[in-house]
């Protein structure tokens, strides 16, 4: 099946077959819309060609212009982005969790990779359980606010410019001391030259950290079943 647009926006760039074995959501940022999340998506395609990949559009209009939103802007601050992200949480789940029914693709097998607004959405969801994915992705992105705990079975990887003018680089790094400092499982990238936005450099990094990080779980998971003897070292 070739790319489908949707009623609600929203752009279906891949559903080879049914169950999915990885359904991969793409949530644009501000302003934009699902569109904007296309060239990305079918680079995840190419990748991962048995995976259902979906840009998915946000429901609201832009208050500044043209495009899509997930959440205000207007006036908006530390405290009441909390406010407003918790508040656009339930409609953002339930697309998540209709595209796993129509996908038939379970929370472990569920990627949310988000773009700035929408990597601050996709990164709410660890806040709460149960998880909704096994793995979120924050691409320029932020939390809104910080996790007290890990979510067991949820790898995190931020992905981040260096030279970003509107969500600042230091507070990927900061988030990333802290998810180390809780035990989470997480992986960050900060990369030289690159602003708010997504170039070839960063799509590649992503592909790497999707196909060569093993989960902290499937380790513990794996020791736990097979511990080794006493003495056993690896050569």
């Amino acid at each position: 099946m070739g790319e489908q647009w949707l009623d609600d926006g929203s752009v279906v760039i891949a559903r080879p077959v049914n169950p999915a074995p990885q359904l991969m959501l793409l949530f644009h940022g501000l302003g934009a819309d699902a569109d904007d999340l296309v060239p990305l998506g079918r680079r995840l395609a190419q990748a991962y060609p048995q995976a259902s990949v979906v840009s998915v559009q946000a429901p609201q209009h832009c208050e500044f212009g043209a495009g899509r939103q997930w959440f205000s802007v207007r006036d908006v601050d530390d405290a009441n982005r909390v406010q407003r992200v918790a508040a656009a949480l339930p409609a953002f789940s339930e697309q998540v969790r209709r595209w796993q029914r129509e996908c038939g693709a379970g929370v472990a097998q569920t990627a949310l990779i988000g773009f700035s607004q929408g990597a601050i959405m996709a990164l709410h969801t660890t806040l709460h359980e149960p998880a909704l994915s096994g793995r979120v992705v924050a691409l320029s992105g932020r939390f809104a606010e910080l996790p007290q705990r890990p979510a067991p079975r949820t790898t995190l990887h931020l992905l981040h410019g260096m030279r970003d003018a509107v969500i600042p680089a230091a507070l990927a790094h900061a988030a990333a001391e802290h998810l180390v400092a809780i035990g989470a499982d997480i992986t960050a990238d900060l990369l030289p030259g690159l602003g708010h936005g997504i170039d070839d450099a960063i799509v590649e990094r992503l592909l790497e950290r999707l196909s060569t990080h093993v989960p902290a779980h499937t380790w513990r998971e794996a020791l736990a079943s097979d511990p080794g003897q006493p003495g056993d070292a690896l050569h």
